[in-house]
């Protein structure tokens, strides 16, 4: 069960994603998403192939160039397979950019109505929901408040039988017995102890650490105090295991999401080179709403999933309210409990699955962004080769 009924639009290739974003402009409740690269990637395809397969997607029209190694046909395959509508065509065969952007806004038309006669509508309680998490342009008030009181949510939303997944490993630098105690099981625990292993070994690679200037500015000193901060998210509950990026969590419960590349690609691919690809990431495991924590303030969204953006920054929610969805600070001045400001917040996560768009929804940001990475799921299969 999903919370939308979008059509989407995947190119593969970056020399269609003009025609593909042509064909999705003016459209309602069409979406576009695609991967730049010419050549096979296991990875982009997956993520692909999961947002296709969405809760939240009806339909796929899949856009290619003509000379690409990602076959747009075969990504239709696999969506029909999953029960949806789709379609696919390549620019070239189609006589150029105007005739392509004509055969697929007449395509998203047929999508559209067979989408809604596949549809039905369905209750849906807390325990249907998969929900995730994200951090970004974090401040101190992050840890203190913006993050604590999602992981309360967290807390509530396990509880009630839902799912939860909060990612950034390379975030949670400095706490590795923190994270591996909160493990289910000692399967739970062993796959945290590798994660963590991993992120903590990719930023000796790379020499770098998830901290920047503005964090600075915003008041955290290290990186241990920034994870510490980014952690709170999580909650209390157990963790039940670690899954990668388009894998859904096997069941119910606090998942961790592992994004950081295969140890032998780990200088080709930055783990979260910005907040829209963390965001991809946990959409693709099947995540319908996506809450996002930021201390100084953001502007995207993103496609598919709705993203709800929340502060704990009196002072950043008074200057970019456009933007964010939620105020966290009242319980940093005492205003508000942390039990109450969680209230808030699941009341704010129920109308938005009901219907209600999110801010950045209702302007109209679908930012997205499929990067050059590479990281396996030996159980699965890519399935959409040439």
């Amino acid at each position: 069960m999903g919370i939308r009924n979008l059509i989407l639009v995947i190119y593969t290739v970056e020399c269609a994603q003009f025609v593909a974003h042509e064909i999705g402009r003016g459209e309602q409740d069409v979406h576009v998403l695609g991967f730049p690269g010419c050549y096979d990637n296991a990875y982009a395809i997956r993520l692909m192939l999961a947002m296709g397969r969405h809760p939240n997607v009806g339909a796929v029209l899949a856009v290619g160039l003509g000379c690409e190694y990602t076959q747009p046909e075969r990504i239709a395959e696999a969506i029909r397979a999953s029960g949806r509508p789709a379609d696919a065509f390549f620019i070239q065969d189609a006589g150029g950019t105007q005739k392509s952007i004509q055969r697929g806004k007449e395509s998203i038309q047929s999508l559209k109505a067979q989408a809604d006669k596949v549809a039905r509508r369905a209750p849906m309680v807390a325990k249907d929901l998969v929900i995730g998490c994200e951090c970004g342009g974090s401040d101190g008030t992050s840890g203190l408040a913006g993050n604590p009181v999602v992981g309360r949510y967290f807390d509530r939303l396990v509880e009630a039988g839902g799912t939860a997944v909060f990612e950034e490993t390379v975030e949670q630098i400095g706490l590795r017995n923190i994270l591996v105690e909160r493990g289910a099981n000692t399967q739970a625990s062993a796959e945290l102890a590798a994660a963590y292993d991993k992120a903590e070994s990719y930023c000796r690679s790379v020499r770098q650490w998830s901290a920047s200037p503005g964090n600075f500015a915003g008041g955290l000193t290290t990186i241990e105090e920034k994870s510490l901060g980014a952690f709170a998210k999580s909650g209390t509950q157990p963790i039940q295991g670690v899954i990668k990026v388009a894998q859904e969590p096997p069941h119910a419960g606090l998942w961790l999401m592992d994004s950081v590349p295969d140890p032998h690609f780990m200088q080709f691919g930055y783990t979260n080179p910005n907040d829209s690809e963390g965001i991809m990431d946990l959409i693709s495991a099947g995540c319908h709403i996506v809450l996002f924590v930021t201390g100084r303030g953001s502007v995207i969204g993103s496609p598919v999933a709705p993203l709800i953006k929340i502060t704990g920054n009196a002072e950043t929610f008074r200057r970019m309210e456009d933007d964010m969805d939620f105020d966290a600070s009242p319980v940093l001045t005492g205003e508000q409990s942390l039990e109450a400001c969680a209230d808030a917040l699941h009341q704010r996560v129920v109308e938005v699955a009901s219907g209600s768009p999110s801010k950045p929804e209702a302007m109209g940001h679908r930012e997205y962004f499929i990067p050059y990475k590479h990281q396996s799921i030996p159980s699965l299969q890519a399935g959409c080769h040439a």
